[in-house]
Order: C-alpha cells, then structure tokens, then sequence
C-alpha cells in the first residue's frame, strides 16, 4: 500500500492509498466532472484530475 499526498478543494493535504484511490476514480468517476467525497475532503474529479491521479500511480 503505497500513500501519496493530495490536495482537496480547499487546499489541504490529504494522504490516500494511491491504488484504492485510483480504482474508485476509474470506476465511478471515469467521465466528465463529478465531486469524489473522501473522509470529510471534496475533489472535483475532472480530467486533469485524472491525469494526475493516473501519474501519481504510474510512479509507484
């Protein structure tokens, strides 16, 4: 389980598990733009966004 560090909506760091967090994104969020709620931190999950989730795995 590897963690990275992102920032919610509002600014602040938050870290996830980078291989959950990626799937969740891919299954329900694979299109357009939507809200990911995530332990209390809003993401707007656009695709920029999934472009940097996707390199932040990619990394690993």
């Amino acid at each position: 389980m590897k963690k990275v560090e992102i920032i919610d909506d509002t600014g602040k760091i938050i870290k996830v598990d980078i291989k959950k967090f990626k799937k969740h994104i891919d299954e329900y969020h694979l299109n357009g733009s939507s809200v990911h709620e995530e332990n209390g931190h809003y993401f707007t999950v656009d695709q920029k966004f999934r472009d940097k989730i996707n390199s932040l795995h990619e990394q690993e």
